[in-house]
């Protein structure tokens, strides 16, 4: 690990895409006018991804290679290294963003931990991030994250191939509990349906723990309705915009039009998300699609800033 204070940056090998230069000068205008426009600060996006260089490249090659997990072509946009990546979203004005880690297997949770806890040392606009596992002793390793200070947990249910009320996990969620501390969790069928993805652990989960504070990734697609109710029934549970509503994700799994009012009455319970750097088109077609569901500058601005500012505080 390094000292505290100190930037991780570590050498990444960087494939073929658009360049930092490049993406410099098409990428940022568009996303600083558009928060501009509204009268922002800037945004808050709850859904980023840095992970130590060799996960990266191995999570890449999952999506590069298009295969059971994927289901479809995804030329990914961001590759650039580390410092370069923070460069161009601190360029863009996005303020705040997590970075996300995600365990796949037993036993991995510990090394991303420690890794996501020294680069957000080094990164003052990032919330400190962590993840967990179905494993013996996760209730002790989240805990002591916890009582550290960590600021919000990522958990990918398709990924990890487990479901949200693994038993395993019953530590763990009392704790978050407890705590009050958000966990990013991606338990929707999309892109490809696991054995358990879907909304039914997430609601038996709920029925045992209902105060957990919960940020269903990309507003649990295709599932959408079915996790919109549990945002509705449950205080705490939120949905971030990760991919929805964009051109890529309407191809497959289109919002449904009828629901856009009770999205709108959500209100606080609905906050930016872009997936960067994995995703296959400019940041700003996030925002554009965002901004075409004609909800109104103020849902925007709550979206985009407001709501993420009182889930998680200003830390300035």
């Amino acid at each position: 690990m390094t000292e505290p204070g100190r930037p991780v940056v570590e050498p990444q090998s960087v494939v073929e895409g658009p360049s930092a230069v490049e993406l410099a000068e098409t990428d940022v205008a568009p996303v600083r006018a558009f928060w501009e426009g509204l009268g922002l600060p800037g945004l808050f996006d709850v859904h980023v991804h840095f992970l130590p260089p060799n996960i990266q490249r191995a999570v890449w090659a999952v999506f590069d290679s298009a295969g059971p997990k994927i289901g479809r072509e995804w030329p990914i946009r961001y590759r650039q290294a580390h410092e370069e990546r923070v460069s161009l979203l601190r360029d863009m004005g996005v303020r705040r963003f997590p970075t996300l880690p995600y365990a796949h297997k037993p036993g991995v949770a510990a090394y991303l931990n420690d890794w996501s806890r020294d680069f957000a040392a080094g990164v003052p606009e990032v919330l400190w991030s962590g993840t967990f596992f179905p494993e013996p002793g996760a209730g002790g390793y989240v805990a002591d994250l916890v009582g550290g200070g960590v600021e919000v947990f990522k958990v990918h249910l398709q990924v990890g191939e487990f479901a949200a009320d693994d038993p395993l996990l019953d530590p763990v969620w009392g704790v978050l509990e407890d705590a009050g501390t958000p966990v990013v969790l991606h338990a929707g069928s999309g892109p490809v349906p696991g054995t358990h993805t879907g909304p039914e652990s997430v609601r038996r989960l709920l029925a045992r723990f209902p105060r957990l504070t919960l940020l269903i990734a990309h507003m649990g697609a295709p599932e959408f309705e079915p996790f919109l109710e549990l945002a509705e029934a449950h205080e705490r549970v939120h949905l971030d915009t990760t991919m929805v509503f964009t051109d890529f994700f309407d191809t497959d799994a289109p919002y449904p039009a009828e629901l856009l009012p009770r999205l709108a009455d959500l209100g606080e319970k609905v906050l930016l998300g872009s997936d960067f750097p994995t995703i296959p088109y400019p940041y700003a077609h996030q925002l554009e699609g965002l901004a075409r569901l004609d909800l109104g500058d103020d849902w925007l601005r709550a979206v985009c800033w407001h709501n993420g500012m009182r889930l998680f505080g200003d830390p300035r």
